[in-house]
């Protein structure tokens, strides 16, 4: 192999992530710059760069929010964001971090943060969409004060499981049921964020509205670093024999993370009793049958 070759076939690696995927962390550097794997979606002039792109602001105020993607689409991945919610009363202001795919029968995998009044809980509302329908909505009361620091939200998505985790503790798992016929997120999906105005809904049911002597209300973002296997967008991953399900190109693929261990189901369990105040498979009004997933 010439030098040239040898050049490009290296470059080529490096572009798939093969050579960092074999780490066996979510979180790597925090020395990556935000320019080098996001770009700004939306509200332009409501996006501050700090601590030399090591550090977003997302701002909102009358005129418009604001939001950012990730330059490539990913077939799998541990993705991760470190983030510090908007403080005083953000009730009405939704900040949120997802995984989205393009067209109408979209899937999507979201962590969505609804604001309160000061002093009062902000709800962490999870939800799945896989071919376009969602209505999978979990919410919990976060046991810290999420605008005072910052703290790690992640989601784990592999060909046997998706999990939602804050910090190091998983929040919610939805495990790949596709044998029972129930749709599992298989399209490539973009890294979203975004700070937006949801005050017909976000806070009691929309009865709360926000109040905008608080504006601008700013989200803090930090480690830009990605996890995934990056994949074409109008790319189907529809068998676990395609590159980005690989588990010997990619540790999240790995058979360590097909089903959560015994420490983590702890975890998992003691946030679904102490913090969890809705789950979508426990409404029998929205359901009187429960959704097929719901039953294992």
């Amino acid at each position: 192999m010439g030098i040239s070759t040898f050049t490009g076939f290296f470059a080529f690696l490096l572009l798939r992530g093969v050579v960092f995927a074999r780490r066996n962390s979510a979180t790597s550097t925090t020395d990556i710059s935000f320019d080098q794997n996001y770009y700004i979606t939306w509200g332009n002039d409501h996006v501050l760069s700090l601590n030399q792109g090591r550090e977003l602001q997302l701002s909102m105020d009358t005129s418009s929010g604001s939001g950012f993607g990730s330059k490539l689409h990913y077939g799998s991945g541990f993705f991760h964001i470190r983030l510090k919610l908007p403080g005083k009363d953000s009730a009405g202001v939704v900040t949120a971090f997802y995984l989205t795919s393009q067209g109408d029968r979209h899937d999507e995998l979201d962590f969505e943060f609804l604001g309160n009044r000061e002093g009062k809980p902000i709800t962490l509302q999870t939800n799945v969409f896989t071919n376009g329908v969602g209505d999978r909505e979990q919410r919990i009361h976060l046991w810290f004060d999420p605008t005072s620091d910052f703290h790690t939200y992640k989601i784990l998505w592999n060909p046997h499981q998706i999990v939602f985790y804050v910090d190091d503790i998983p929040i919610r798992v939805f495990m790949n049921y596709e044998s029972i016929g129930v749709d599992y997120p298989s399209k490539p999906m973009q890294i979203e964020a975004s700070l937006w105005n949801g005050e017909s809904w976000a806070t009691d049911g929309g009865q709360t509205k926000i109040n905008w002597s608080y504006a601008p209300f700013q989200a803090h973002f930090q480690g830009f670093d990605i996890n995934g296997c990056p994949a074409e967008a109008e790319a189907d991953i529809d068998n676990t024999d395609q590159q980005c399900y690989s588990s010997d190109l990619y540790w999240w693929n790995s058979k360590k993370f097909w089903k959560l261990d015994s420490t983590q189901r702890r975890k998992y369990d003691n946030v679904r009793k102490n913090y969890m105040n809705y789950d979508y498979c426990s409404d029998r009004a929205r359901y009187p049958n429960p959704p097929k997933e719901c039953l294992y």
